[in-house]
């Protein structure tokens, strides 16, 4: 599976630990949106490229940086996007498997929103490619109208359901502690919080609307 990490200029403890995660980490592609890229190379990760106008950098920063990192792309100040939707945007050039999207998850809340959105949209306009929103509590993603498996994950253990934007029809839920059939959820549905899988893998099948799945460990 191809992967791209992009890693924004959020928090630093809202970034993954990406030794958790079951990936060679030769293997991927890793993209700093602005601040991101200093977060990666703290970790020991040489990003492939960084975006953004680095306005979160010091002078210094901004030069270490660029020493480290062969491919910058300096951006505006003034734009209609954030660093992190055109980092997003760029790693689907990479033409991969899966994106992963961490180091949004805190800090201020109308980036937080507006990756949320980006990102939904993203994957219903690309539904070969998976989104995935991570730090070390959460994954986060959005699963379009259709039958999606699950896979047990030991550390994020606990599964919950809401909707986004509109109602999910007919949700069925096979595998789980709290199995359901044919259930109807419409927005501000708190009902399938907390669930948990029972067996290895477990499907989620719905016939419409847009589902955000949220993965929880303790």
């Amino acid at each position: 599976m191809k992967r791209v990490v992009v890693c924004s200029g959020g928090p630093s403890k809202e970034v993954v630990d990406f030794k958790q995660l079951p990936f060679q980490l030769d293997e991927t592609i890793f993209i700093g949106a602005d601040g991101g890229a200093l977060w990666l190379l703290k970790e020991g990760i040489l990003p492939n490229e960084a975006i953004g106008d680095f306005d979160s950098l010091t002078p210094e920063e901004l030069k270490f940086m660029k020493l480290k990192v062969q491919k910058v792309t300096e951006l505006l100040a003034e734009k209609d996007e954030t660093d992190t939707h055109i980092a997003i945007l760029t790693a689907i050039d990479y033409n991969p498997d899966e994106v992963i999207v961490t180091g949004i998850t805190g800090g201020r809340l109308d980036h937080y929103e507006a990756a949320l959105h980006d990102i939904c949209r993203l994957q219903l306009e690309n539904p070969t490619i998976i989104f995935v929103i991570q730090n070390n509590q959460n994954i986060i993603r959005f699963l379009p109208a259709g039958t999606h498996k699950i896979s047990f994950d030991d550390h994020y253990k606990y599964v919950s359901f809401f909707s986004f934007g509109e109602y999910v029809e007919n949700m069925t839920l096979q595998g789980f502690l709290y199995n359901v059939e044919n259930e109807y959820m419409d927005v501000g549905n708190a009902k399938f919080t907390s669930n948990e899988l029972k067996d290895q893998t477990g499907t989620i099948s719905f016939t419409a609307g847009i589902c955000l799945m949220i993965r929880s460990s303790d």
